[in-house]
């Protein structure tokens, strides 16, 4: 075991759980044992959450701006430490070191919004009636929790840390017990950069420990990321216990390609979208729609697939299970008449044999009822499907139950408009294969993708993060009584 055994992370202190149980931590990248993971007991939780409860009166009371100074310090500790943390991320996650060094970068950048948070919660002040004036401001919740996936061991924590600890909330944190360690060097790095014992907390476990934050009694409000199966239980336990919660799901995102499209850049957004990551981000490019004849842009985008190696440039997928689910799909797919162009399965890296990888794959021919085209495949492959006009591919796109992302390739800007317009979903894009928003705008989808009112990041995720408190005040007696009295 290459790492000491996870513990959870209490009042500025990593504490062993009660609970004797645990989880082997296991790296994709080549089968090394990293570390064993608990499954945290109630009691557990309830030692966080009285923590987190405790120190909640003086950093609520904290001005903002003092607040935001451990994020400050924690940015510049971010970039002093990013090497360590991207080989730790990639480490037991299996993403590639590259990919891991953009995910501390995309970390930094979610922290240097946060400390802009002084600027946008300033309230209102207007004087509404003679000598009568009315005020509004932005007040933390309370103790809120965050639970968070597999996928992104870095940046979704930090998608939710910044900004609700620098609102005055203080934090429940709950990693994916498939990659735990990042999280409890977050801590490390937050403490350093003074943050306040107890403030954030860490709980690790698996979904009974998600089932008992929904129903904490002293927990607020819950967020989550993870599968649309896993993101609607969330919310509709957290909420059924009366907490306010925002659950983000999986998502099926379409490319539409036009033929006027320009083939070359194309096919390098098309191939960067379904296998950066090894396919294993809500935003990855899971189905390709054609439109007419596209057939040069598909050549190309083989010829571009077939550049990415697995153990170069392409990642491992996060375990045997899911290698072994995914290569499924594929073989599925070619039994019921689609083609497979490029074939990612049985992959193998020399000297990795007990990693667990998927190389690129590009089927065509996919039929709109095939499980790689209906399914979050969650791997290296695009589903390629054909259609004669621009309507139908919109048909296609629309049925999808999902709701994350639609882009569309073309040199036409008035067709471009006419289907960003009609892809129902909550984030488009143009001759752009990962149509993320960069802060201040904020990430979140639509429809099955996303359950809860506003959004994960940026300014959106203010209102989630804090209530408005409404004050008004009349001092002046000889203003007379009037009906704002």
């Amino acid at each position: 075991m290459k790492y000491a055994p996870v513990q959870n992370y209490v009042n500025g202190q990593f504490v062993a759980a009660t609970s004797s149980r645990q989880l082997p931590v296991i790296s994709p990248l080549d089968g090394t044992h990293l570390s064993v993971v608990p499954l945290s007991a109630q009691s557990d939780l309830d030692h966080a959450v009285a923590a987190a409860k405790k120190a909640f009166p003086g950093w609520s009371k904290t001005p903002i701006k003092e607040r935001v100074q451990v994020f400050f310090k924690y940015k510049s500790l971010l970039e002093k430490h990013l090497d360590e943390l991207a080989k730790l991320c990639s480490e037991e996650n299996g993403k590639t070191y590259g990919e891991s060094v953009a995910e501390i970068e995309k970390c930094i950048e979610l922290t240097e919004f946060a400390t802009s948070l002084p600027q946008l919660v300033t309230g209102e002040v207007l004087e509404v009636s003679r000598g009568v004036e009315c005020r509004t401001e932005y007040v933390a919740v309370g103790v809120v929790a965050s639970i968070v996936p597999f996928n992104f061991p870095a940046m979704v924590p930090n998608w939710t840390i910044p900004n609700a600890i620098a609102l005055g909330n203080c934090m429940i944190l709950k990693p994916s017990e498939k990659v735990p360690l990042t999280c409890g060097r977050i801590a490390q790095l937050l403490k350093e950069a003074g943050l306040p014992d107890g403030v954030l907390n860490i709980v690790h476990g698996d979904d009974t420990m998600v089932n008992a934050i929904c129903d904490h009694a002293g927990i607020e409000a819950v967020s989550f990321v993870g599968s649309t199966k896993v993101a609607k239980l969330v919310y509709q336990r957290a909420t059924g216990n009366l907490k306010r919660c925002l659950a983000l799901g999986g998502a099926k995102n379409h490319l539409l390609v036009l033929p006027d499209a320009v083939a070359g850049m194309t096919a390098q957004n098309v191939v960067a979208s379904m296998s950066g990551c090894a396919g294993q981000r809500c935003m990855a490019a899971g189905a390709m729609i054609g439109v007419g004849n596209v057939d040069h842009i598909i050549d190309k985008i083989c010829d571009e697939a077939r550049k990415i190696i697995p153990g170069e440039n392409l990642g491992a997928v996060i375990n045997r299970a899911s290698q072994e689910r995914i290569e499924r799909l594929i073989t599925e797919a070619e039994a019921q008449g689609a083609k497979v162009l490029v074939d990612g399965r049985n992959a193998k890296v020399a000297g990795k044999e007990n990693g667990s990888y998927v190389g690129p794959t590009v089927i065509d021919f996919v039929t709109p009822s095939m499980g790689v085209a209906t399914e979050e495949v969650f791997g290296p492959v695009i589903s390629i499907m054909r259609t004669n006009t621009v309507d139908e591919a919109l048909a296609i796109e629309n049925a999808n139950p999902y709701g994350n992302a639609a882009s569309v390739f073309t040199q036409n800007g008035g067709m471009a408009r006419y289907i960003v317009d009609r892809a129902s979903a909550g984030m488009t894009g143009v001759n752009v294969g990962v149509p993320v928003p960069r802060e201040p705008f904020s990430f979140g989808g639509w429809n099955e993708s996303k359950f809860g009112v506003g959004d994960i990041t940026g300014k959106s995720s203010i209102q989630f993060w804090t209530r408005l408190k409404k004050s008004t005040a009349k001092w002046n007696a000889e203003a007379g009584v009037n009906w704002m009295s």
